[in-house]
């Protein structure tokens, strides 16, 4: 399926999209857009299962928002700003509440809404030459595409907090160090890598993938024992699924399991 500036293609319950915005891939309110449309459909494709997310080219994954349209937005009030950016918001939660696994990966600049885009994502791999940052305090303002949240909840309250009073970039190195990154492959190797494990997660059941996700999502923002119970009611409902059973089945077959996603 082609957008103008997202695009995406399948094989192997794979998806792979791509934004496709020359010369640096910037987040504007076209690729927002976009990108909310095409993670719409692959939510409804029975064919996906994992998602890879990537930026065309290899200097940018996503050098940030596009502060060409920034000058339009200081003429708005308040409310007019805050309703604006409530509408990204609901683009950046479609990507990061989808119920199939994703990954981000990060194929050079990775800044300012290009890092809170690859925060959505449930797995970010990182080719060597890539720079992620929150540069927006530069700027005289801060990241508003959930930054101040996503990134504290995965790399902890002080080591966020230095990043964005900063807003110095890291190394792919230094962002897997802190666990921003997952993985950090040579330059050229990270779409081989994403794939290889984007279709690994694919032969898997949706059934149980989404399940992880879901557990591991929404248990995040709740107290503990009542994150256990919510494990507890996810866990007894893949047990109504028949891809359990062939799961099951197969393992005491001593055979490769054929998942249905059902």
């Amino acid at each position: 399926m082609m957008g103008k500036l997202v695009r995406y293609q399948k094989s192997d319950g794979v998806a792979t999209v791509t934004i496709d915005n020359p010369p640096m891939n910037v987040l504007s309110g076209q690729v927002t857009k976009e990108l909310g449309e095409v993670f719409s459909a692959l939510s409804e494709d029975p064919e996906v299962i994992a998602i890879i997310l990537t930026g065309a080219g290899e200097r940018a994954f996503m050098a940030g928002a596009d502060i060409k349209e920034f000058p339009n937005w200081l003429h708005m009030n308040k409310q007019e700003l805050k309703t604006m950016n409530l509408q990204s918001h609901k683009v950046l939660n479609q990507i990061d509440e989808i119920q199939k696994p994703t990954i981000a990966m990060l194929n050079g600049i990775t800044f300012g809404g290009g890092c809170e885009l690859a925060l959505t994502c449930d797995i970010r791999i990182a080719e060597e030459h890539a720079q992620i940052g929150l540069p927006e305090v530069k700027l005289g303002l801060f990241p508003g595409g959930g930054g101040t949240q996503r990134l504290p909840r995965l790399v902890g309250e002080a080591k966020a907090k230095e990043l964005m009073f900063l807003g110095d970039p890291l190394t792919a190195q230094e962002a897997r160090e802190i666990g921003l990154v997952n993985k950090v492959v040579a330059t050229g190797e990270g779409m081989a890598t994403a794939e290889k494990m984007a279709r690994k997660m694919a032969r898997y059941s949706l059934e149980a993938l989404s399940r992880i996700k879901k557990s591991v999502n929404e248990g995040m923002e709740l107290e503990f024992n009542k994150a256990i119970e919510l494990e507890a009611t996810y866990f007894a409902s893949v047990f109504q699924t028949e891809d359990v059973k062939e799961g099951v089945q197969a393992f005491i077959e001593k055979r490769q399991p054929n998942f249905k996603h059902r």
